[in-house]
Formats: structure tokens, sequence, C-alpha cells
């Protein structure tokens, strides 16, 4: 026999006592798996157990049966909108809550309205942060007021809105150099004190402007040419004739 062989044999050869412990070892191993075998396949479930669970469950399944009416009942409240003609305007609380609107959202329009704001047009309703989206399509039919505000006609036939966002354009009267004192020069865009005040001197030394091209010579506008080219438009000089009309 080879030396493993005789190793095994060695490490298996057992006496008597060692025998009959393995043996009892064994069967009482056999015997355990038997019991746990039948425990969870073969023994017919224990009526009175279940019966005992299912008393103990029965208030926790009732509870969560009443709490899952009572989620779609509150949904279904909050689905369901009275729907009718009305008037946002000094609308009343019960009202506004009839139209789908908590209290406290309902409020929030109170105190808007309490502040001065008014619903002129449908439009003025979407825009209230408490008006959900989909709220105001359900209300939009029945709501009293129009879609939007037309805009204002001018009495000339013109646009009101167009006319406030386009005013006309105020063009100035030239304001005669010779006969205009301080305060008349001063009053025209782009003289100060200290262009008026050399203008009067310079033209007290003339005795009159004859022509416009003159202000070049004025002290204080000799270096400035884009000045005088705009106080030409905004100055002019009138010969004696033309003033006495």
């Amino acid at each position: 026999m080879s030396r493993a062989g005789q190793h095994w044999k060695d490490a298996l050869n057992m006496h008597r006592n060692e025998r009959r412990g393995f043996l009892l070892l064994l069967v009482g191993c056999t015997a355990a798996a038997a019991w746990v075998t039948y425990e969870q396949w073969i023994r017919p479930p224990d009526a009175t157990g279940l019966t005992v669970l299912s008393t103990a469950m029965e208030p926790w399944i009732e509870a969560c049966k009443a709490a899952r009416d009572t989620t779609w009942s509150q949904r279904a409240e909050k689905d369901r909108v009275a729907l009718f003609p009305f008037d946002p305007n000094d609308l009343p609380l019960d009202q506004w809550t009839a139209l789908g609107l908590s209290e406290r959202q309902a409020a929030v329009i109170h105190k808007y309205e309490a502040g001065g704001g008014r619903f002129r047009s449908k439009r003025d309703v979407a825009k209230m942060r408490v008006v959900d989206p989909e709220l105001f399509a359900k209300w939009e039919p029945y709501i009293q007021l129009p879609d939007s505000l037309a805009p204002r006609e001018d009495p000339t036939g013109g646009d009101a809105r167009a006319a406030r966002d386009f005013p006309p354009r105020y063009v100035p009267r030239a304001v005669e150099v010779n006969s205009a004192d301080s305060v008349a020069l001063v009053a025209v865009p782009g003289i100060g004190p200290s262009f008026a005040k050399g203008i009067i001197k310079y033209r007290d030394r003339l005795g009159g402007f004859h022509s416009l091209d003159q202000l070049a010579e004025v002290y204080v506008l000799k270096d400035k040419p884009d000045a005088v080219a705009t106080l030409k438009q905004r100055l002019e000089v009138l010969s004696s004739t033309d003033m006495a009309v």
C-alpha cells in the first residue's frame, strides 16, 4: 500500500467508542434534516395559528383601508369643482372655495383686492399665482370678463396705445438770438449759463448778430464746432422788418 493510502487508512481508523459517537451524530443530523423538511414542506398549515395571526393583523388592515379611502375621498373632493358663471371681483370666500381654491388661496385673492387690485379681463385672473393653470382652464368659459382688454382708440383715429408708446416728436421753436435775454438762451437745449453769457457779450460788441455763422466767433464757442452747428438749428436771426411784424 502506498504512503498516501496508508495515511487515509490511519485517519479513518476509529476504535469502538469513536464509531459509536460518529453513528449517533449521523443519526441526529438525519433526524434534524427530516424534521426541517417536514415542518417546511410536508406539515399542513395550522388553521388556529393563521386565525390568530389574521385577528392580530385585522386592526392594521382596517386602518390601511381607512387611510386609503380617505386619500381617495380627498382627491375626489379636490377634483370636484363647482362651475358656474362668476365675476372674480369681490367674489365671496365660499364661492372661491367652491371653485376649487383653498381658503388660504382665496384669502390671497381677497388681499390683492383689498390693496386696490381689480380683475379687468380673464388674463388678469390667470396671472394670479394661486390659480393653477389646469383649474383656470376649467374656469375660463365661466368667467364673466373679456378675454383681454382691447386697445383704446385715439379720437384722431389712431391707436392710443401706439400713441402712448411712440409720442409725437416735440420740435422746439427757434429762439431769436438778438432779442433773447440770458433766461431765454439758457432755456435752449445745449446753452448753459457760460454760453449764454458769452453770446450776449459778443452780441453787444457787434450791435447784434447778422448771421448765425458769427456764433463761431464767440470766444466760448471758438473751439466747439459741433456746439455751434447744434445752436444754429435752435437759434435764428430776424431782420428788423421781421421783428416788427
